[in-house]
């Protein structure tokens, strides 16, 4: 019993940090749960997980989300910009396809070169501003590099920011549309895998309420501080990590 409520809570560590920051939740998660055969790992956890950190965030921009719903475009942007992402999303749940992508090796590779294009996007100056210049054209070639993030290892929030640091968006600018776009992401993937946790008849336990109130501690800390840090700070420490990652996993595949 303290072995499993051990496993959760670090699985629900490793989400409520990586969900957030560049470095890809779903790739840790499944890294972790392969690598320590983590029995606890299940599809109600997975969505617990979820879950917490949608709830975090929403609990964490309460009061920009009232303004953001009276501010009828911005809610209409931060929709559109999710559509792709949830079409494709649901495609790959339902044909079974997304299951394929699950392993160390595609893991390692997208690590790698979305680390290296990350560093890049990072590099871009500053020439527009979240209220000013949060268009139309933006959120949608936004919101299609996110459909790369169905990817284990690419990361919804590092895709996201990476492709707004290249549209000249400042870095705090860049992580406040990753998080407005993680609402409808996190919904959708909780909708989903509720779907399926209905068909399979999984019982409520105690051990989903760790889960999901574990994740929400984590993921409202990581919001908090991580907005703090980009303010002051380059992204070369998530760049820096993701290639010593991938380079770890390279020796694990390879060697």
């Amino acid at each position: 019993m303290l072995t499993n409520y051990f496993e959760t809570f670090t699985l629900s560590f490793i989400q409520g940090v990586s969900e957030f920051l560049p470095i890809s939740s779903s790739a840790h998660l499944l890294l972790t749960s392969k690598l320590f055969n983590y029995k606890s790992s299940s599809l109600i956890i997975d969505i617990s997980l979820h879950l917490g950190s949608l709830l975090a965030i929403i609990f964490y921009f309460r009061k920009d989300l009232i303004n953001f719903f009276q501010n009828k475009n911005l809610a209409l942007l931060i929709i559109l910009g999710s559509i792709p992402l949830i079409v494709f999303g649901f495609v790959l749940h339902a044909s079974n396809l997304i299951y394929y992508l699950r392993n160390i090796e595609i893991i390692a590779w997208t690590t790698l070169i979305f680390g290296i294009l990350l560093y890049f996007s990072d590099r871009f100056k500053i020439k527009k501003s979240f209220d000013n210049d949060l268009n139309l054209k933006n959120i949608l070639i936004i919101g299609l590099f996110q459909i790369l993030a169905l990817i284990p290892g690419v990361s919804r929030s590092g895709i996201v920011i990476t492709a707004s640091r290249f549209l000249n968006f400042d870095r705090y600018d860049s992580l406040k549309i990753s998080f407005y776009l993680s609402i409808p992401a996190l919904a959708g993937a909780s909708v989903l895998g509720l779907k399926d946790a209905f068909n399979q008849n999984i019982e409520f336990s105690f051990l989903i309420v760790f889960a999901t109130i574990s994740s929400f501690i984590i993921s409202y800390l990581t919001i908090k501080y991580f907005l703090i840090f980009v303010k002051n700070f380059s992204l070369n420490v998530f760049v820096f990590y993701r290639i010593f990652l991938a380079l770890i996993l390279f020796t694990i595949i390879y060697y």
